[in-house]
């Protein structure tokens, strides 16, 4: 998994500073997607492309990409599909979001990552290449949103960084592919009477959708539910077992979450605080700076729709 075709990031070294000004320039929001900047760094290796990288599928990088077609041999419809992306070579693959991403990296995801750095305001080259720049512009962005602060871009840097995009969720692929966790989301929100949006913005933070998530703690799954917590759903609130699957994760993680919903009579605010913090600690030390920036973030996602 590491590719080091450095040279080649050489040839695609962009700095943002001219890229953020291309920005104000951009069309609506809807109309820009960050893996298109990873195509757009891709074909720019080629030669094939020389605009803005601004993550916008426009005349000129469709055009880009029909030439590419035509020179590997592929069908010419202009759309980076996976036999465009693996044609494209290291730059190609993989799309945001399949991988955690650290120094020494490179590829498309990793252009997407720098490419969304910049727009929040941390100015790196957009190259495909991580770099220690990137990691340390990574540390900045991890420290202002009070996550992790490793320069590595895991599931939770990766769902922050993507603030409710569905095609830069993190996944792995697997049976329960995004639209398949959004589903069991609602289905047991549904059951259990509580706020779909809100169970979905929760989970989306904590792993991005990622059925198959395991943090150093031992939290698993969607919802990130930690042993100790199914152990007293299973016990105190369902007083029954529920199985370690992607639906069973999630049932636990939203009854949890109904649980404390009640406990601070409805407060969303202190319940996801109390989610986050622990409701004993809530209780007793208020809540944290990092568990307001957790909340705030959740309470965003829930506004935005994920």
């Amino acid at each position: 998994m590491g590719e080091t075709t450095v040279p080649v990031a050489r040839r695609t070294l962009v700095f943002c500073a001219a890229g953020v000004a291309a920005f104000a320039l951009a069309p609506a929001a809807q109309a820009l997607n960050p893996q298109t900047a990873g195509l757009q760094v891709a074909l720019r290796a080629y030669g094939l492309y020389g605009g803005a990288i601004d993550g916008i599928a426009g005349p000129n990088t469709v055009a880009a990409t029909r030439a590419f077609q035509g020179r590997a041999g592929l069908h010419v419809d202009g759309r980076a599909g996976l036999r465009t992306r693996r044609a494209l070579g290291p730059l190609g693959m993989p799309l945001f979001g399949r991988r955690t991403l650290r120094a020494g990296k490179f590829g498309w995801d990793v252009s997407v990552l720098q490419f969304l750095l910049a727009r929040r305001g941390h100015l790196v080259p957009v190259s495909g290449y991580f770099d220690g720049a990137t990691a340390r512009a990574l540390r900045r962005y991890q420290r202002g949103r009070r996550l992790q602060v490793d320069g590595i871009a895991g599931p939770r840097t990766m769902a922050s960084l993507a603030r409710g995009r569905p095609a830069l969720a993190p996944s792995r692929g697997g049976a329960h592919p995004v639209v398949g966790v959004r589903a069991l989301l609602g289905h047991w929100a549904r059951v259990y009477n509580v706020d779909t949006r809100l169970v979905r913005a929760l989970a989306w933070m904590e792993s991005g959708y990622h059925p198959g998530l395991v943090s150093t703690s031992g939290a698993r799954g969607v919802m990130q539910v930690l042993p100790v917590t199914k152990d007293y759903v299973e016990t105190v609130l369902l007083r029954r077992k529920v199985p370690w699957t992607v639906s069973g994760g999630i049932q636990v993680g939203v009854v949890f979450l109904r649980q404390l919903l009640r406990e601070f009579n409805g407060n969303e605010r202190l319940a996801l605080a109390a989610w986050y913090q622990g409701p004993a600690s809530i209780r007793r030390n208020g809540v944290s700076p990092g568990t307001r920036a957790f909340v705030a973030d959740v309470l965003a996602l829930k506004r935005r729709g994920v």
